[in-house]
Parts: C-alpha cells; sequence; structure tokens
C-alpha cells in the first residue's frame, strides 16, 4: 500500500504524462546501462555525446556490450580491411545453434528413427524442409567464411607479433568448425551420409598407433551403427560447440586485448599502434560501429534467405536410406575435405590421409612462430605470398582430384547410365516430366519420331555420352600402351600388362543405347536402361538397369 500510494503522490505532483515519461526515461537508462531517452536521440541523431560520455558507460557496465571495445580506430573499421569476416563466423555459429536447437526437437539418434524423422521433418514439420536448407547452407557458409577470415589474417600478416597466439586459437577454432560440420554429416542417416562418414573414419584407422583405438572410440565397432550415430550426434550438438564456444572466447578476448591490426600502410615495420588510438581517428561502437553491423548482418540474412526462397541454393540432400551392404557409385567426402580424398588417390592411405593433413595443419599453426619477418607489407614478404598461392594451387588441384572426375574407372557403360539416371540424385530422366515419359522402346539408332519431344532430347543425350565415354576410354587406353612402349628393359610383368592392352578393345565399340518406359502400376513407370557395344571379334555385350519412377516424386525441383 506504501508503495502505491507514493505512485499516487508522483502522479498528483507530476501529471500522468510527465510521471510516464520520467518513468519510461529510468527504464531506457536501466536498460542502457547509463544512457537516457536524450543520450538515444541524439545517438540516433549522429550528435555529439554530452561529458562524460554516457555511451562508454554503456560498455563498461552492460553485459551485452561489456565484451565490444568502446571504440575501434577508423580504419579498421571500413569493409575492405576485415571484410566484417570474424562477425560473420560468429553469425554463422549463432545461425547453426538456433537452427539446430529447431531441428533436434524432432530428431532421435537412432538408425531406427533417424531417416524417417528427417522425412518427417521436410515433409510434416512446419518449416522444416526451410530450416534444415538454412542450417546446411549456413555450415557450408561458416567453413567457406572461417577459412577466407584465416586467409585474410595470412595475407594482412596479422598474425605476427602481438598475435601469435591469437592466430593459434584461429586454427583450433578452423579445425572444430571442420569437424563440427563433419559430425553433422552422418545425421541424416542416408546414403551419402554413411559413405562419406566410411571414408572419414576409415582414414582414422590408418594413424599410426592409435588408428584402431581412436576409430573404435568414434564408432563404438568395427563399423558404423548405432553407436557411431550417438557418437557422431553427441559431438555435433555438445562437445564440439562448447569447444568452438570455450576457444572462442580466448580467440576473442585477445582480439579486444592487442586490437584489430592496423592496414600495414600506416605502420612503421615492426611497430604495433592498433591499442594507441589518437581521439581524431576514433570510431566509437555506439551507434556508428553497431549500425554498420546490423546492417551488414541484415544484407547477408537477406541473402540467406534469398538462396532458399528461389531456389538459387539446392537444399540440403536427402538421398536413399543408408544401406552397408551397397556402396553407391563415386563416393565422395565433403566437399571441404575433398583435398584429403585427392591425397589418398596418391599413394599410401596413412601417409597421405593422416600424416601429410596432420604436417598442413601443425605448419599452419605454427606460421607465426617461424616467421621472424617483422614487415606486414606484401611488397616485403614474397617468399609468404608466393607460399601461399602455391598452397591455393595445390588445394584446388588436390580438391579437384578428389572428386570422381580423376583416377576413377568404372565400367564404361555404368557410368553412361549413372548420368542419365543416377541412384542417388534426381537425374536427366527422373526430371523429365511424368506425362512426357512415353511408354515404348526407344533406341539411340532410331529418330524415335514417335516419341515425345523431351524422350527424343534425352535419347541425343543418351547417344552423345555412349559416344563420349568411348572416347574417354579409348584415350586412357591409348596413354596406357604408349607409356609402357615407351618402356626400355620392361619387366616380365610390364610385358604382360601391355600384350593384354593391346588385346583388348577399350570402350564401346559399335555402342548404342535402348530405353524401355513400361507402366508398372498406377502412378509407377518401369524404366530399363540397357547399353550395347561390341568389341571387335567378339559377341555383342550388354549392361542394363531398371529403375521406378513415381508420378509424385518432385525430381524436377530437387
Amino acid at each position: 500500500m506504501g508503495v502505491i500510494n507514493n505512485v499516487t503522490q508522483e502522479i498528483r505532483k507530476e501529471g500522468l504524462f510527465q510521471w510516464m515519461l520520467r518513468q519510461l526515461d529510468v527504464l531506457i537508462t536501466r536498460l542502457t546501462t547509463g544512457m537516457n531517452w536524450n543520450d538515444m536521440r541524439a545517438l540516433a541523431r549522429g550528435d555529439e555525446p554530452r561529458r562524460p560520455n554516457p555511451r562508454l558507460t554503456v560498455h563498461s557496465e552492460s553485459f551485452l556490450f561489456h565484451i565490444k571495445p568502446s571504440y575501434y580506430h577508423q580504419s579498421v573499421t571500413k569493409i575492405g580491411h576485415t571484410f566484417r569476416l570474424g562477425l560473420l563466423s560468429t553469425y554463422f555459429f549463432i545461425l547453426e545453434t538456433i537452427t539446430g536447437i529447431y531441428l533436434m526437437i524432432f530428431y532421435a539418434p537412432t538408425p531406427e528413427r533417424a531417416y524417417g524423422d528427417m522425412i518427417t521433418i521436410m515433409t510434416n514439420v512446419p518449416f522444416g524442409q526451410f530450416v534444415r536448407d538454412i542450417h546446411r547452407l549456413g555450415a557450408e557458409g561458416m567453413v567457406i567464411v572461417v577459412f577466407l577470415h584465416m586467409v585474410r589474417t595470412y595475407l594482412t600478416g596479422s598474425y605476427k607479433k602481438p598475435r601469435q597466439f591469437t592466430w593459434l586459437t584461429g586454427v583450433i577454432l578452423l579445425l572444430a568448425t571442420l569437424l563440427m560440420s563433419f559430425s553433422g554429416y552422418l545425421l541424416p542417416w542416408d546414403q551419402l551420409a554413411y559413405w562419406a562418414v566410411t571414408i572419414g573414419t576409415s582414414m582414422a584407422d590408418k594413424a599410426p598407433l592409435v588408428g584402431t583405438q581412436v576409430k573404435l572410440l568414434l564408432l563404438g565397432a568395427p563399423s558404423i551403427g548405432a553407436g557411431g550415430l550417438l557418437r557422431f550426434y553427441l559431438l555435433h550438438v555438445l562437445f564440439v560447440p562448447l569447444a568452438i564456444i570455450f576457444v572462442f572466447f580466448i580467440h576473442y578476448y585477445k582480439v579486444v586485448r592487442v586490437g584489430i591490426s592496423l592496414p600495414s600502410s600506416q605502420e612503421e615495420v615492426g611497430q604495433d599502434t592498433a591499442k594507441r588510438i589518437p581521439a581524431d581517428k576514433r570510431r566509437y561502437y555506439l551507434p556508428d560501429v553497431f549500425t554498420d553491423e546490423m546492417v551488414f548482418l541484415g544484407l547477408i540474412t537477406f541473402i540467406l534467405l534469398a538462396l532458399i526462397i528461389f531456389g538459387i541454393y539446392p537444399g540440403a540432400p536427402l538421398e536413399h536410406h543408408a544401406n552397408p551392404n551397397k556402396t553407391p557409385l563415386h563416393t565422395e567426402a565433403p566437399w571441404y575435405f575433398l583435398w584429403i580424398q585427392g591425397l589418398l588417390k596418391l599413394g599410401d592411405p596413412t601417409l597421405m590421409g593422416v600424416i601429410v593433413p596432420s604436417l598442413v595443419f601443425g605448419l599452419l599453426a605454427v606460421i607465426p612462430y617461424i616467421d621472424f619477418n617483422p614487415s606486414r607489407k606484401a611488397k616485403d614478404r614474397p617468399v609468404s605470398i608466393g607460399l601461399w598461392m602455391l598452397s591455393m594451387s595445390l588445394l584446388v588441384v588436390l580438391t579437384w582430384m578428389g572428386t570422381p572426375f580423376f583416377m576413377v574407372e568404372s565400367p564404361p557403360a555404368e557410368e553412361v547410365v549413372q548420368i542419365m539416371i543416377p541412384e542417388e540424385k534426381a537425374g536427366p530422366v527422373r526430371q523429365t516430366d511424368w506425362d512426357m515419359l512415353t511408354v515404348g522402346e526407344w533406341d539411340t539408332r532410331n529418330d524415335n519420331s514417335a516419341a515425345s519431344f523431351e524422350i527424343q532430347k534425352l535419347m541425343v543425350l543418351f547417344n552423345e555420352l555412349i559416344h563420349e565415354e568411348h572416347m574417354k576410354v579409348v584415350e586412357r587406353h591409348e596413354e596406357k600402351v604408349a607409356k609402357l612402349q615407351k618402356v626400355r628393359n620392361p619387366t616380365p610383368a610390364q610385358q604382360q600388362d601391355l600384350a593384354n592392352l593391346l588385346a583388348t578393345d577399350p570402350g564401346l565399340p559399335n555402342g548404342y543405347g535402348k530405353m524401355i518406359i513400361e507402366n508398372w502400376q498406377d502412378g509407377l513407370k518401369k524404366v530399363t536402361m540397357r547399353v550395347f557395344w561390341t568389341p571387335e571379334g567378339d559377341t555383342e555385350q550388354t549392361f542394363e538397369k531398371t529403375f521406378y519412377i513415381h508420378d509424385q516424386s518432385d525430381y524436377d525441383n530437387r
């Protein structure tokens, strides 16, 4: 009653409107830890703050702004200096956390439920497909942004004294980001996830001395099963995120502690003036830098939404249910590990899959401690810049080598059918409108005038692929023959290999194809792809594969 009486007296004395304005001013001051209504208006208008500056009080007393510097050097706030990559990395981590928690509600990490839960998320959960696509896009975006953040830091020489430890924590965060993205790869429990993780864990098995124990720790069994899925789930949602948060705060503390390095053109060689900011060079976080960050993040959010809504980003894939007994053609690791898969094609799995990548990341971590050049200017660092260009070139080449296009030799007829109607993806046949899949037997040697225009296009493509695959195999065959013929003193094994190659009619000689389309059931068509070829002096050979296409399958939008 005493409080009510006091409030009543204040209202009578001041008037209701003035009392409400005063209470609003008190509330704003409390929320902003020192900035009243007039200060907020001045901030919004860009006016000079009163003295003492209340905008600095916010940073000292507010938990939200306490971790942010009160002001920056105006040079480091320009978008062209840092590209806001550090801020963007944090943004993607928060985005992954929010979308991940939403997906966790509808997911159970068991082989019996995981795949079914993914289908439920994509079909029956409100915004489920959208959130899953955002989560997948955010994960890939985070890998790219963290990598680019490291590249920018290296090129500007910002890893040099006194920021050596900051760089080291950045390398740890890069590794943790890769691990978090990879650990989430298994969770859909489809063919893509199962076999990609199989490749990854097989590399762990090749680690010297501890490989078997590491693989057992990851999977809980000799092969991927319930134990492995649960472990990857816990890694993805608990252990790796906690590690990222812990190292991130250390990293960010060091960034705030030593400051963001100024452009090298503004400092003398060997100097670091990031923390000595003259009054006329200061740019306050409130409101200028804060406004820039909000606008930047708003733009990034708009781009992400546009990529999903307008179908520019293909979306998070979901292939057939994981089948340990059936290895898909051209199994690939996640794109950010293709360079390791490329290394594996060059030699010993232990050396190329474990030792070399470990040396790469180890060398990356110690760069600040072995680079004694005090200058951060690019013109003074020809060796460092040259090594970076060489490393990026090798990364691109190895990534390409990790794709199925390099050193992967499957039977040419199987390759043709895989392109026409792949097992796990849509492909040209499935993307053809249901009504245009004309029932009949269509031959690449005929004009197929009775078929729909789409069928005619498919048969033209079918014929082109047979010819292209034939020529590829013939070229590879001729290269092998020429290489063996150049050997001056061939071993008996090499002589036998040459004899076998010369006796082989490679590729798909006299090749042609047929596509048989049948009405199998109501709303279901059976498609049989056949490839025929006749080696010289031999009988005609055939490769055949059958598929079923449902009229409700939305393949054209996958």
